[in-house]
């Protein structure tokens, strides 16, 4: 047998090269594996072939999501997906239907965290002075909990998670400059990328490593404070409004109803949160470098050095921006991503961005999650039209009235851990109320299976980045790579919260309500 000339394999291996970039061999021929696998199970399985394969793509999309730090999963994810389309799963029309259910979220992307990002000078100055006057590790762990959790219930969470990824990435900015010898306020240097470390001087690595670590403590503790907030109030969570509407419940009896379950959770969470960080457990406790510090105080006190009129009329205008926020989304003036556009346009048009580059750049960090995200909820389409979870459901619906709140909890918590929250909520709530209606559970009955949807879909969802969508939003966010936040190093980190938090909300659906 004669060997193919170089000329005849050099467009194949172009073609192998080419296919998900710079993604290991790997993992390539993983996700090829997964694509030839899906149709013989689909073929093969006889009557259950769509039901088998449906939960394989969960699993196999839930694979791309934890490698995320090796491939983008928006491309395997989209790959799988159109896979699915093809065999039948799901329907192009499924799609778009639940696309257009979730359109407040993705507007919520597409124009909130843009707006946010033209707020981001107010933040950084507001944070800095925070951060360097709080020296307690403990203190500041607490506090970034706390924070993230008050504003959470009144803000949705993905907007605070987006908020928390620009104070990171500001902060790493400014170290990662001093450390590889550049000015620490050169903001708009073009050719420096905090991505790669290769001019990082060798005396400032183990500080930067260091400073790594605190951020991840940092980030995730306001990650899990968003949960904590997110359960509490009508507003916190995209379907803790479907729920509330189900039950006719306004703002103020949504927190009563929940009250039960979500303030034990709270203070269980920040004791938890303390336990951890004083430990120094689950990879959290790392402190600080005094180095950083320094920059960080050097990087203060060269803005406000620099800080010219137009530069505090900046702030100021930011500062009036940031009340409008609190105040419309408090209030529930408009859907969250409308509100977003109100900001990117005050925002950019009393501040002087009025260039098409620079508005771009606002666009950046949240678009490719937004297109990530309609794949998410073509995967949700396959669970919905295959039918997955309803055995699920009937089987909580056969139990006695007193164990339905604690099994609801349950399932509500394991399913949310593996998909989207907002899914399951949607359809555990439907399903309740269609009961109710029917007279199958009492309103005393209905109202403790919606607290316990509403707290199983919010709590143990924790456990996994898949089951939020503001933790998905951290881990494919700019930041992640930076400070080495991979899928399961968020697995492990949340941990500690998801075991006391999870039992704490059984204990109080089982015995409380």
């Amino acid at each position: 047998m004669t060997q193919a000339p170089p000329q005849a394999l050099a467009f194949p291996r172009a073609l192998a090269r080419n296919f998900l970039g710079n993604s290991p061999d790997w993992y390539k021929l993983t996700l090829v594996g997964f694509l030839v696998l899906n149709p013989l199970v689909f073929w093969c399985s006889g009557p259950q072939g769509p039901v088998i394969a449906g939960w394989l793509l969960l699993l196999e999309f839930i694979f791309t999501l934890a490698l995320a730090l090796k491939c983008y999963p928006l491309q395997p994810g989209g790959l799988l997906v159109l896979e699915a389309v093809l065999m039948g799963l799901t329907t192009p029309a499924s799609i778009y239907a639940q696309t257009v259910a979730a359109l407040p979220v993705l507007l919520l992307l597409i124009f909130m965290v843009a707006g946010i990002y033209f707020l981001k000078e107010l933040l950084l100055f507001a944070f800095t002075k925070l951060l360097l006057s709080v020296r307690s590790q403990l203190a500041l762990a607490l506090l970034a909990c706390t924070s993230a959790a008050l504003l959470s219930a009144f803000l949705d969470a993905l907007t605070v998670v987006a908020v928390v990824i620009t104070l990171g990435l500001g902060f790493y900015q400014v170290f990662h400059r001093f450390s590889s010898g550049k000015e620490p306020h050169a903001d708009h240097d073009p050719d420096h990328d905090v991505g790669h470390d290769a001019g990082v001087h060798e005396r400032h690595r183990l500080d930067l490593d260091q400073f790594r670590g605190f951020l991840r403590g940092l980030m995730m503790h306001a990650a899990i404070g968003t949960a904590l907030g997110g359960v509490m109030t009508q507003v916190g969570e995209p379907q803790n409004l479907l729920i509330a509407k189900h039950a006719g419940w306004d703002f103020g009896e949504f927190f009563l109803h929940m009250a039960p379950v979500s303030v034990p959770v709270l203070l269980v969470g920040l004791v938890t949160c303390g336990l951890v960080e004083q430990c120094r457990w689950f990879g959290y406790g790392c402190r600080l470098p005094e180095t950083v510090r320094q920059v960080l105080e050097q990087y203060d006190q060269a803005q406000q050095a620099r800080r010219t009129a137009r530069d505090r009329a900046v702030l100021w205008v930011q500062g009036i921006i940031a009340v409008v926020l609190v105040v419309a989304l408090g209030l529930h003036l408009a859907e969250v991503g409308l509100i977003g556009l109100l900001v990117l346009v005050l925002a950019t048009a009393f501040t002087g961005v009025t260039q098409e580059q620079r508005l771009g750049k606002a666009f950046e960090a949240a678009l490719p999650f937004t297109a990530l995200l309609v794949v998410f909820f073509a995967v949700v389409a396959v669970l919905h039209d295959q039918h997955l979870f309803d055995p699920l459901v009937a089987a909580v619906l056969h139990l006695d009235g007193a164990a339905q709140a604690s099994m609801l909890y349950v399932a509500n918590g394991a399913l949310s851990a593996i998909s989207d929250n907002v899914f399951v909520a949607t359809i555990y709530i439907t399903e309740i109320k269609a009961a109710l209606l029917e007279g199958g559970v009492t309103p005393t009955q209905f109202e403790k299976l919606a607290v316990a949807i509403n707290t199983g879909t919010n709590i143990p969802s924790i456990a996994t980045p898949n089951g939020q969508a503001a933790f998905l939003f951290l881990l494919t966010s700019a930041l992640a790579p930076l400070i080495r936040l991979s899928y399961g190093r968020m697995l492990w980190m949340a941990l500690p919260y998801t075991v006391t938090m999870t039992f704490t909300g059984l204990a109080a659906v089982t015995w409380w309500l």
